[in-house]
């Protein structure tokens, strides 16, 4: 695993967050603050809370699917659950984190600039995603990842509507280390991948926006990306998740 730097100094004149500071980060240093800061129980953008088979996922989240060894990362481990959905597929216990439903209950909001440090899976099934969710209308996909796709990332704006198929060989693929970042505004919203713009949507997210933000190990039931090939464990793993305001 590549090296990291653990103290946060501030960003460079180069970088999307210069002349903010930090409002919400989490370098997995130690056990998640579940309750007062994650919650990875339940989220609204699933049907059923827990689970949600009608938009091709076979997760059940499950919170011990989130692991943090104390090296600064956290790996969301999926396998196969003991729960049939109501589509009639078996589930797969898996993880997310949502600030949704947490004492502290943070939400992004315009003017944010957002960033994560992700591997990319490799694994049948796997789809991991980092987005935002509050009340079924602000939802912005900073990345979302299939690797039967191995170079490609799927970046959406649902709130005005504006998206792009993000293709590099040389930068996605299955196990690259990557950092994706997306900078909220009220006409354009600006997303980054490894520090460099990729995009920019010029629709924006209006003035008054601010959900919870989520990330997440979905895992594919086949409809659109292939499920898991078998019973073995799949997996994501991240470095660190900030915010800059």
């Amino acid at each position: 695993m590549p090296s990291r730097t653990l103290t946060i100094t501030g960003p460079p004149s180069s970088s999307p967050a210069y002349g903010k500071s930090l409002a919400f980060d989490e370098e997995f240093n130690g056990p998640l603050a579940f309750g007062s800061r994650w919650n990875g129980s339940t989220t609204s953008a699933y049907q059923y809370g827990n689970h949600n088979p009608y938009d091709s996922k076979l997760d059940w989240l499950t919170p011990p699917a989130i692991t943090v060894p104390g090296s600064g990362t956290a790996t969301f481990t999926a396998t196969p659950g003991s729960h049939i959905l109501e589509n009639g597929l078996r589930s797969w216990d898996t993880g997310l984190l949502t600030t949704e439903g947490t004492t502290q209950n943070f939400r992004t909001r315009t003017g944010d600039y957002i960033e994560t440090r992700v591997q990319l899976p490799g694994a049948d099934g796997t789809w991991p995603a980092s987005w935002t969710w509050l009340d079924g209308d602000s939802e912005i996909d900073g990345f979302e990842y299939h690797p039967d796709n191995p170079n490609l990332l799927e970046i959406t704006n649902h709130v005005r509507p504006a998206a792009i198929y993000y293709v590099n060989a040389r930068t996605i693929y299955p196990g690259a280390w990557i950092t994706v970042g997306v900078r909220f505004g009220a006409t354009n919203d600006d997303w980054y991948i490894n520090g460099s713009r990729i995009y920019s949507d010029q629709t924006g997210v209006g003035t008054t926006w601010s959900p919870n933000i989520i990330l997440n190990l979905s895992v594919s039931d086949g409809t659109y990306h292939p499920a898991p090939s078998g019973t073995t464990p799949i997996t994501f793993t991240t470095d660190y998740l900030r915010v800059w305001r």
